[in-house]
């Protein structure tokens, strides 16, 4: 971990933090954190987060920075281990930021992340919500990677950030990934030195899609002509059939294309813009369609409305579309274009209607919900507040929530409980492997509102 500076805002050095900083510190470690840090207490009882330890443990630890009410710190002793500590098989672990729980065994794991789920609903206003067994993944079957890149000194870095960090830690193998992807580093590693719009700080996305490794290269310089045709040269050594490029955050660009590609949403082929999002592993999707197919009304016929929201390329679009109607809402442009030109060429477009639409700025309200069957939302980690707002204030009687992120569910899911919504289920999926992420499928219910009756005038 990378210990931080004790410097204020104002350039000026924090007394209490550099004497903190100084101090070691004996701890018990109470739970884990949101984030996956180990949970001690400072002598004031502040919370101190510690990575990479385990409820249970005794350990001397070092403050190193401020942290909410807290502190963060680097447990550098371990006094007394954890019965559920295990020796991690990946050899990057403790640098790389991304499987920051490969030391705790993985039924204890499971556990933990199940328990996280019913505390979010606990604190939502569902104490006693019925837990589908948690659905698990699989090492080795990641299907999107975000890689850092960084050209130094004739140095090339490509991995993963450290936690909390700007650090690069170069990676030789993910565990995680699936190996095609794994097969990529080597050779990406060996052509960045060549590309000249990678000045310092790049980066590349790679999707495995159905065709094959899809590529998203962004580079802080401009690609030249010699870049385009050694990135040609590569996508044709390896394998892959596009490799597209921005600058930056700008405009996205076809930089080399050997061929169309392709991704199976619920058995429609899908073409997905470059970078587009897709959930992280292909059983944890399956998982995620069939529970929130699973929660459709009962009853629900073939002319019936599904207003979807967040729809991306199509994950759930499809799957949805062989029960009933959908309406579904996309803000990403390129998403939007891909679902609905997949939706006409499966003849679904009778069946299937896009809008491309900013749900954070336009939420739905009741005009677009009314007679909605079911309202089904996949928003992105931040939630959807404003959203959610507007369902419960709306005469929508089913919600099936899809969600990356306990807290912010527990946030809207409390909108929804304060409006009259039951709790039908709830299923969590684990597509994060020795990580602190869960998602979970939420169902909602509620009676009708009685429409009021009309009075003729006296």
């Amino acid at each position: 971990m990378t210990r931080i500076s004790a410097e204020s805002g104002t350039g000026r050095a924090d007394p209490e933090l550099v004497s903190a900083q100084r101090t070691i510190v004996r701890s018990g470690i109470s739970g884990i954190g949101g984030d996956g840090d180990g949970v001690g207490r400072l002598a004031d009882g502040r919370p101190l987060y510690l990575p990479y330890t385990l409820p249970g443990e005794i350990v001397e630890a070092r403050p190193l920075s401020r942290r909410g009410g807290g502190m963060a710190g680097v447990a550098e002793t371990i006094l007394e281990a954890s019965t559920e500590r295990v020796v991690p098989p990946c050899p990057h672990f403790g640098r790389c930021g991304g499987c920051t729980l490969q030391h705790w065994d993985r039924a204890s794991l499971n556990r933990w992340k199940v328990a996280e789920l019913a505390t979010a609903l606990s604190e939502a206003g569902y104490p006693d919500a019925p837990l589908a067994p948690l659905a698990e993944c699989l090492p080795a079957t990641r299907r999107r990677v975000d890689l850092a890149i960084r050209k130094q000194a004739g140095i090339v870095a490509l991995g993963f950030h450290m936690v909390r960090s700007a650090e690069i830690v170069p990676i030789e193998t993910c565990l995680v990934a699936a190996p095609a992807i794994v097969a990529l580093l080597a050779p990406l590693r060996a052509i960045i030195p060549r590309l000249q719009a990678i000045k310092r700080d790049s980066s590349c996305a790679i999707n495995l899609l159905d065709t094959g490794p899809d590529l998203l290269l962004r580079t802080d310089g401009e690609l030249a002509a010699s870049d385009r045709r050694l990135l040609a040269a590569f996508a044709d050594a390896e394998g892959i059939r596009r490799v597209a490029w921005a600058r930056g955050e700008d405009t996205i660009e076809i930089a080399a294309q050997l061929g169309p590609v392709s991704v199976d949403l619920a058995g429609v082929p899908v073409s997905p813009p470059p970078g587009a999002f897709l959930q992280a592993t292909a059983d944890g999707a399956a998982a995620i369609a069939a529970a929130v197919v699973g929660g459709l009304p009962s009853g629900l016929r073939p002319k019936d409305r599904v207003v979807e929201l967040h729809a991306g390329c199509g994950t759930l679009t499809f799957a949805l579309a062989r029960h009933a109607r959908v309406t579904a809402y996309e803000g990403d442009a390129g998403a939007a274009a891909a679902l609905e030109r997949a939706a006409g060429q499966a003849g679904l477009h009778g069946t299937i209607l896009v809008h491309r639409r900013d749900l954070n700025r336009q939420p739905l309200g009741e005009p677009e919900l009314r007679e909605a069957a079911a309202i089904v939302l996949d928003p992105p980690f931040s939630g959807a507040l404003t959203q959610i707002e507007a369902i419960a204030a709306s005469s929508a009687t089913r919600v099936i929530y899809v969600s990356c992120n306990p807290a912010a569910l527990a946030r809207d899911a409390a909108v929804l409980k304060r409006s009259g919504f039951a709790l039908v289920s709830a299923n969590p999926i684990d597509q994060f492997l020795w990580s602190s992420r869960l998602e979970s499928v939420v169902v909602f219910a509620r009676p009708p509102r009685p429409r009021p009756s009309f009075r003729p005038p006296r």
